[in-house]
């Protein structure tokens, strides 16, 4: 019998094998058309297939939260900073936005936030006040002021870390260059949108047309590509607006409210959007959405959809955030578009992992705005289900940054002479058996250390931004290098010095573009641990984990010494303590040791260990908090604040908030009906405290 397609299953109908398969294909999916989207300006699908895959993603996550991936979407914001700005470090996080689809998501988020805070979740009847405003399709930047001078701006770029593009945003007309009006803070960030209107857009393309050059896609990618010029002048001749949204690092508390918020930026000189309302209830903002989705087509600008913020400022503190967006925002999007087009070729590719992914290769086609030439096929079972063929006619959609989906094919368009598509058994790259689990939905190469594309596929991991981020050393590089027998492992990277003069006489090269390369290595002998976890490639081990588990184990030998003892079994106190790590599940945990004792990987991290340094991980600042770098488990019914806001606020005042009790716990927080684990800790003679003695030690009133 053959086994189900996971991405073709509901949700609801997965097994806990096909979720995890299926976890693993969108992880990848999304992080593509990231890069696409946020690096290159060139996306391939339209933000509703993106959406519509990003929320699929979130569906299985609340299905099966010890599935959830390291480098899962949900823990991750855009993509890492292109090559050729500086980088801005985010004194506060740029986080993006969850998504909301229907009026059922919409109310599942007020509800949410009903559950998060105490006193509505006690009173039913308390207005939730939400700011509600249009969902700008541009670029988002953000604007430090110093004493009311604009001094510094930057992209969001991967959250943490953006691009300094100050120079261009000085020339944009709705950018003060010093604050107006009177109350602004010594230091505040003034984050908004950057983008062009339709009709600058238009006569952009024109004027483009005339001269021969590059016509963009849409407005959202003519904002960014005329952002981040490296020629001011050039960003200073495109017709750029900004509207001001939020804010990030303030020198003083912002009190109040979102809405007296937007006032004052309107006071300080900053455009805000005039649709912009407050809504007291989620019908008054269901009723906005419909009258702005009604009107977009009007809009002197592109629009995606419409975002709720929570207006009362303390409730914005107290909901936190979650990994990669704010818990007291969504942002309802408006519906997918689809589109028609010819299905000419099936290209199989191979992953880092050995997966066999099939891709449709498609004649181009216009979805949203947006070129469309490829779309996932995902897995053979998928092919099969909805009978796939090469020649057939194909209903693409497309949802934001990722690769669109085949939809659908249209049955009475198919071509005479037709034939089912028969997946390949065997690796295109090395000719090994390509098996498939009986649990799984993947085929995989078994080639292993032999396939030359899985080989390829962990060196470009490697050296890719959210791992070393060896700039000049690209992924058509390491083909070549590769092919040529000048790379093999990751330690041949910093070898490559050595050869410095064979590769300044290859084609295409010189001995500047050779010493650049070698002197960009050098650059990245120092890295930071969460970078070099992440660029080992351990299957579920992404820069969420990667970080995590750099803050728990602080160094590269503690991790290898408890991995190395944790391999002994479930019994020794190592997997005991990795286990608890709250986001660490019995998969990861499994992968992550199974690494650590392949000879050949710790081959490799000896060989890496000759050419780089790993530094220590350095917790950030929490100002003095008194339960740094503590661990917490919190047990029992909690009375005075909801268990996600307790674990919201630990883990913002520096503690390690864990699953289950052990010895290296130092407090547990035991409230009414507290049971096995209270017991333990008194077992273990670890302190425990009430809900109002956790809540006086870390000061919170």
């Amino acid at each position: 019998m053959t086994a189900r397609d996971p991405s073709a299953v509901a949700c609801g109908d997965l097994s806990r094998a096909e979720a995890r398969w299926e976890l693993a294909r969108l992880a990848a999916e999304i992080r593509h058309h990231d890069i696409l989207y946020y690096q290159q300006d060139a996306p391939e699908v339209s933000d509703a297939d993106y959406d519509a895959l990003r929320r699929r993603n979130a569906e299985i996550e609340a299905r099966f939260p010890e599935l959830i991936l390291p480098d899962s979407p949900s823990r991750r914001v855009g993509a890492e900073p292109a090559a050729g700005f500086a980088k801005i470090r985010h004194a506060v996080a740029m986080l993006s936005l969850e998504n909301a689809f229907t009026d059922e998501d919409v109310a599942d988020f007020f509800d949410g936030v009903r559950r998060f805070i105490k006193e509505l979740k006690d009173d039913p009847s308390q207005p939730l006040e939400v700011v509600a405003e249009p969902k700008i399709d541009g670029l988002s930047a953000s604007l430090r002021y110093e004493d009311g001078l604009f001094v510094q701006g930057a992209t969001r770029g991967d959250g943490t870390e953006g691009e300094d593009i100050t120079a261009n945003l000085r020339t944009l007309a709705d950018v003060p260059k010093r604050l107006t009006g009177a109350g602004w803070p010594r230091i505040v960030e003034v984050r908004g949108e950057v983008y062009m209107g339709k009709a600058d857009f238009a006569a952009l393309n024109r004027r483009q047309e005339d001269r021969g050059e590059k016509i963009f896609a849409n407005p959202r990618n003519a904002a960014a590509g005329s952002l981040r010029q490296l020629d001011p002048a050039v960003t200073a001749r495109r017709p750029l607006s900004f509207f001001a949204y939020a804010w990030g690092e303030v020198s003083e508390p912002v009190d109040g409210s979102h809405w007296a918020v937007l006032r004052r930026f309107h006071d300080w000189g900053f455009k805000v959007n005039p649709l912009a309302r407050l809504c007291r209830t989620v019908d008054e903002a269901l009723a906005l959405y419909r009258e702005i989705g009604a009107g977009r087509a009007a809009l002197p600008y592109d629009i995606d959809g419409v975002v709720y913020k929570v207006n009362r400022m303390d409730w914005q503190e107290r909901l936190g955030f979650v990994s990669r967006a704010p818990r007291w925002a969504v942002a309802h999007k408006f519906p997918a578009e689809q589109a028609e087009t010819v299905l000419d070729r099936i290209e199989i590719q191979v992953g880092r992992t050995g997966v066999l992914t099939p891709v449709a290769h498609l004649r181009p086609v216009t979805v949203g705005g947006v070129v469309v030439s490829r779309a996932t096929l995902h897995n053979e079972d998928y092919i099969a289900e909805k009978d796939i063929r090469i020649g057939d006619t194909a209903v693409i959609q497309r949802a934001g940054d990722v690769i669109p989906q085949v939809v659908r094919i249209v049955a009475e368009r198919r071509p005479a002479g037709a034939i089912p598509y028969v997946f390949p058994e065997t690796c295109p790259a090395c000719g090994s058996q390509a098996i498939r689990e009986p649990d799984e939905a993947a085929r995989r190469c078994t080639g292993g250390l032999i396939c030359p594309a899985q080989a390829v596929e962990r060196l470009k991991h490697f050296v890719g931004r959210e791992a070393f981020d060896i700039e000049g050393l690209g992924r058509k590089h390491i083909e070549e290098f590769w092919a040529d027998g000048l790379i093999r492992t990751p330690g041949d990277i910093f070898r490559l010095r050595e050869k410095q003069v064979a590769i300044a006489g290859r084609e295409g090269w010189g001995e500047q573009s050779a010493q650049k390369l070698v002197d960009a290595i050098a650059a990245r002998r120092d890295v930071e641990l969460p970078r070099f976890l992440g660029a080992l490639g351990i299957r579920q081990v992404g820069a969420s984990t990667a970080r995590l588990l750099a803050r728990v184990y602080g160094s590269l030998a503690h991790l290898r010494t408890a991995m190395e003892k944790a391999a002994a079994g479930e019994e020794t106190a190592e997997y005991g303590e990795l286990i608890a790590i709250d986001g660490i599940g019995p998969a990861v945990a499994t992968d992550l040791i199974g690494f650590f004792a392949e000879p050949h990987n710790r081959d490799i991290l000896d060989d890496l260990a000759a050419n780089v340094r790993v530094a220590e991980f350095v917790a950030p600042a929490t100002a003095g908090s008194p339960i740094a770098g503590k661990t917490v488990v919190f047990t029992g019914t909690l009375e005075l604040m909801t268990r996600g806001e307790a674990k919201a606020r630990a883990e913002a005042l520096g503690a390690k908030v864990a699953g289950s009790v052990s010895a290296k716990t130092d407090f547990v927080i035991a409230g009414p009906g507290a049971g096995s684990k209270a017991k333990k800790a008194a077992e273990l003679g670890v302190k425990t405290l009430t809900e109002a003695e956790w809540l006086d030690l870390i000061g919170q009133d």
